[in-house]
């Protein structure tokens, strides 16, 4: 006996305007968005004419943030439909990343640590959240950097507490002559 997948039956697209058309929902669900003004780009996941998924990214210039994916779904008889629908809505986003060139995504895990990790997001520090990004509610925060999981918060934290300026992703670079002590 097969399965029917809910998630493949539905139309996903760019939203035309996110950071209005997505605001229904995300108080359907209960969950926070941020202002229009500051949303760049938004996918939905469509049952006929009916929203029933969407994700938003505010962007700060090589680094973005992830908003959801908050996701509605019927069918309980399937009940990883919503995490198929969260996990398509973000291949989205990682692919407008990765053709825009930002550098670094963050989002805040809301329970859907199986998607982030699956796509190569890592739990990281708050610290480490750029200036341009801060002070947006939620708890916990995962970053991705290029689809791998495998990248370096060493120094970058320490190196903003002190106003350094450090590119997203990257290390403040080692003192020239510092060799590691056995």
């Amino acid at each position: 006996m097969g399965r029917s997948n809910t998630a493949e039956g539905l139309t996903y697209r760019p939203l035309e305007a996110p950071g209005r058309d997505a605001r229904d929902l995300f108080a359907f669900v209960g969950a926070w968005a941020p202002p229009e003004s500051a949303v760049s780009a938004g996918w939905g996941a469509w049952d006929t004419d009916r929203l029933v998924g969407a994700l938003l990214l505010e962007r700060a210039g090589g680094a973005g943030m992830l908003y959801g994916p908050v996701v509605i779904a019927a069918d309980a008889a399937e009940p990883d439909a919503p995490f198929d629908i969260a996990l398509r809505l973000l291949e989205h986003a990682l692919s407008l990343a990765e053709a825009q060139g930002i550098s670094t995504l963050y989002t805040r895990p809301q329970s859907l640590d199986r998607i982030w990790v699956r796509t190569g997001f890592i739990p990281i520090p708050e610290a480490d959240l750029p200036a341009a990004l801060r002070g947006r509610p939620g708890l916990g925060l995962f970053g991705w950097r290029g689809g791998t999981a495998i990248w370096s918060m060493a120094g970058r934290a320490e190196a903003a507490r002190r106003g350094e300026r450090v590119p997203d992703g990257t290390p403040p670079p080692r003192a020239s002559g510092h060799r590691r002590r056995r």
